[in-house]
């Protein structure tokens, strides 16, 4: 807890000096809202009481200061409520885009358990109370502060046994908000856990909703939603409900502390202990005492509000990477030598079995190398682990003698380009998506890479050419149009290992003439892994590894295979018959 308070704390850090000035404010602001009881006061005991030939000059003059104050009230309140809220707002900012940059570290084993609409949730809703528990928290709590005390040192100077009876029911409150701030806590913690599981379904739902409606399942899709709605429902009933045992009886104490001082303070007229001028002035602070009160039960909504969306923002931090550098990681420059694979073996979790085990190969440098086998047997597994997606369960996979576990993972996945079947293209345009692979690179270096990648063609002939926007992942574009840009945003990073994950499995034939065409041309003088499901596509590969469930079954060239007649021979046959 001491770490999360610490952290929680530090947000300020940069914001100091505009903290100081709200503060300074906020002393202000509560200091006025003081003084004017002490005004009335003056003016009804001092200056009313016993008139005078000056009496119409000192009205004017305590007028004057009262407006000034106003002035000044008006003022120091505006730049707590305008800069308050945007230094709430600078904290907001600077913690989502450390949450996000932190999503960037994570292992894709942390994202292969999660929702995105949940982390979604985390970066967006769970951080806007905390923008405004920032902001409120510290002015409202000194503001409160200054005006309760204030107040009580004020009153008990003029009337000690009124002034003790106004503040004997605050202790019981006191105990009463500690009693149900815990059960208000978790209420708002799990309304944002339902909040989240809404904003999932939704992107869940929407991101397919090709599938949906190629299904026509709009209504079970809206069922789905219906039930999380539901359960969010429930949620904020239950937060409502929190929110009334705490907040009610605190309202219903500023009501009644109006009705003690006016009973209580006139019986103590009756006695001749107190007069109406002091009655008056009690009667006014004890609206000044009301605010302080509304402020701490503001700040108590604020902080359950906030805190349960910062114990949420810190479980997400508090994720630490599978995959890290290693305290001594090298800076690979260049592949010189071989991609070798030694008895490795790979599970994606503990109680799962092995993808595959004890494999060993060696892919040379400039050797174009291709992958087959039926599927399951870890083509792609395999590829992942390369970059260090994922880690090796047990052996070691190593570029020029050197266990990529002990190079930066920048210079490793800088080394690498990755061309998959599920292509992700980013909402914007043609040359921005190319451009992915090397953000600086001029308009030229583009055109030349989507020549390269026979995508230049294609290009020109869409509406804006290579500034027509594409959509949410490219859904303007057909499969072999966004195949060969994501082949041309790999001949703009010009990586010296290019892995290609059954890049054209899923296209048309004449698609797949030129997506091979471009595969073809980028392998020159790249190392090359293929991993194929049309074998016809890897003719060209200097050696094709054959995979199954016990390991490598056979390697050789295609004419090596298909003399042996074997596993690779049949696959090849069996898909030109078909």
């Amino acid at each position: 807890m001491a770490a999360r308070a610490k952290k929680f704390l530090s947000y300020y850090k940069p914001y100091v000096g505009l903290l100081s000035l709200d503060l300074a404010c906020a002393t202000l602001v509560a200091g006025i809202a003081l003084i004017f009881p002490l005004c009335v006061r003056y003016m009804t005991n001092v200056i009313l009481e016993t008139p005078l030939e000056n009496t119409l000059n000192q009205l004017y003059i305590l007028g004057g200061v009262m407006f000034s104050l106003v002035v000044l009230h008006t003022l120091c309140t505006i730049f707590v409520d305008y800069q308050g809220h945007m230094m709430g707002t600078y904290m907001e900012r600077d913690m989502r885009a450390e949450l996000f940059a932190h999503y960037q570290t994570l292992s894709c084993s942390f994202f292969d358990d999660q929702r995105t609409g949940q982390l979604m949730t985390r970066v967006s809703n769970d951080l806007e109370m905390l923008s405004e528990l920032y902001h409120h928290g510290p002015e409202d709590v000194l503001i409160a502060s200054l005006k309760f005390f204030g107040t009580f040192a004020i009153l008990i100077t003029i009337n000690v046994e009124l002034t003790l009876v106004l503040f004997a029911l605050l202790p019981f409150v006191l105990i009463y908000s500690l009693y149900t701030n815990k059960r208000l806590q978790q209420s708002f913690k799990t309304n944002r856990d339902r909040m989240g599981d809404i904003n999932a379904q939704t992107e869940d739902s929407l991101a397919g909703i090709r599938v949906v409606q190629s299904f026509t399942n709009e209504a079970l899709e809206q069922r789905k939603f219906a039930h999380a709605n539901e359960r969010f429902v429930d949620s904020r009933r239950g937060v409502y409900k929190s929110e009334l045992y705490f907040y009610n009886p605190l309202e219903a104490l500023t009501l009644l502390l109006p009705v003690i001082v006016i009973v209580f303070g006139g019986t103590r007229i009756v006695s001749g202990v107190l007069d109406v001028a002091d009655l008056l002035t009690y009667v006014l602070y004890v609206g000044v005492l009301i605010e302080p009160i509304q402020r701490y039960v503001n700040v108590a909504r604020l902080y359950q509000a906030g805190m349960s969306g910062f114990h949420r923002f810190m479980e997400m931090l508090e994720v630490q990477p599978d995959i890290v550098d290693d305290a001594d990681a090298v800076t690979l420059e260049h592949l010189r030598d071989s991609i070798s694979f030694d008895t490795v073996s790979f599970r994606y979790k503990p109680n799962l079995n092995d993808v595959f085990k004890n494999l060993s190969f060696t892919v040379n440098a400039g050797e174009y190398v291709a992958l087959v086998g039926t599927s399951g047997v870890g083509k792609t597994t395999l590829s992942m682990l390369i970059p260090r997606f994922y880690d090796v369960t047990s052996g070691s996979i190593s570029v020029d003698g050197v266990d990529i576990r002990q190079l930066s993972l920048e210079s490793l996945r800088q080394a690498i380009g990755m061309v998959q079947q599920d292509v992700y293209l980013f909402a914007g345009t043609v040359a921005e998506n190319i451009c992915y692979g090397k953000p600086r690179a001029s308009r030229a270096d583009v055109v030349s890479a989507a020549k390269h990648a026979h995508a230049h063609d294609f290009i020109c002939k869409l509406p804006n050419g290579y500034g027509t926007d594409i959509g949410q992942r490219g859904v303007k574009l057909s499969g072999g149009q966004k195949q060969r840009l994501s082949i041309a945003r790999v001949f703009l990073k010009n990586p010296p290992i290019i892995i290609f994950d059954e890049a054209t499995s899923s296209l048309d034939n004449e698609s797949e003439q030129a997506v091979q065409a471009a595969l073809e041309t980028l392998s020159n003088n790249h190392t090359t892994i293929v991993i194929a499901h049309r074998l016809s596509t890897i003719r060209n590969a200097q050696r094709i590894i054959v995979l199954n469930e016990h390991g490598i079954a056979e390697q050789g060239s295609h004419d090596e295979l298909m003399a042996l007649g074997r596993r690779y021979a049949k696959l090849y046959t069996t898909q030109l018959r078909i």
